[in-house]
């Protein structure tokens, strides 16, 4: 495509993005794409498209997969790094430079993404199994599994997968938790947990989830988006369910 003819579609969609509304026949504002590839009022150098791939499968090391991700959970993320409830310098400003209406078109485009976790043996230490599947009633961690799913599938919109998301970026999850770097959990859960695993432990579940084959891609519910989800503020996504104890959090 021609850069002008580009840029022109890009100032057509994006222009005034604020007062977009649902149902809108541009498809591009719809879809999120134009917002993904052009990164809207924050830039083309900071374009989703940067970090997280053509096809939202991020770079495999700190950058997280996007493609197939619950449409209302992301948004609720956007929402959460705009209000300072999750930090993280780049993403924090290009939240805030991105309207409601953009954060739910973008997040509508990655959430339409398919995506299947690719075939691997699954390694893992035993204890890093058993916290996932069993957890540690001594500790009162529930399993991961209870809220990630036994093929770390995510249970729920609220609940992300795990499966295929780079094992560095959910143990930084884990220390953005501990840290407090992340308040947007029901009752500070998440915090609680990561709080009670050592980081020799965090690193090992991180390991064994990421290696998890999740579940093939599936039709994104209309229960998701934002005008149909009940939102906890305490959560930026989905209020139901919630998560139970012990089950390590991705974007």
């Amino acid at each position: 495509m021609d850069v002008r003819v580009f840029s022109l579609l890009v100032t057509i969609a994006l222009g005034g993005c604020g007062t977009v509304e649902r149902g809108s026949a541009d498809r591009f504002t719809s879809s999120g794409e134009l917002l993904a590839v052009s990164g809207g009022d924050a830039g083309a150098r900071n374009a989703c498209v940067t970090c997280h791939g053509i096809d939202g499968r991020g770079n495999g090391a700190g950058t997280p997969r996007l493609a197939g991700l619950d449409r209302g959970y992301m948004a609720g993320q956007l929402e959460a790094y705009s209000s300072g409830r999750r930090r993280h310098p780049e993403m924090e400003w290009i939240a805030r430079k991105l309207t409601p209406a953009q954060q739910d078109a973008v997040s509508a485009y990655y959430a339409a993404m398919p995506y299947r976790a690719a075939t691997q043996p699954i390694r893992g230490t035993m204890a890093a199994r058993a916290l996932y599947h069993r957890g540690d009633r001594a500790r009162g961690l529930a399993a991961c599994a209870s809220c990630h799913g036994a093929r770390g599938e995510g249970v729920g919109a609220a609940n992300p997968p795990l499966a295929g998301q780079p094992a560095a970026y959910l143990s930084h999850q884990l220390d953005q938790w501990r840290q407090g770097a992340r308040r947007n959990d029901p009752e500070g859960s998440m915090q609680r947990i990561s709080r009670a695993l050592s980081p020799r432990e965090a690193a090992a579940l991180a390991a064994y989830a990421s290696l998890l084959p999740g579940d093939p891609p599936h039709r994104v519910s209309p229960a998701t988006s934002r005008e149909a989800r009940r939102v906890d503020p305490r959560n930026g996504a989905s209020a139901q369910p919630r998560h139970a104890a012990g089950s390590p959090p991705a974007r």
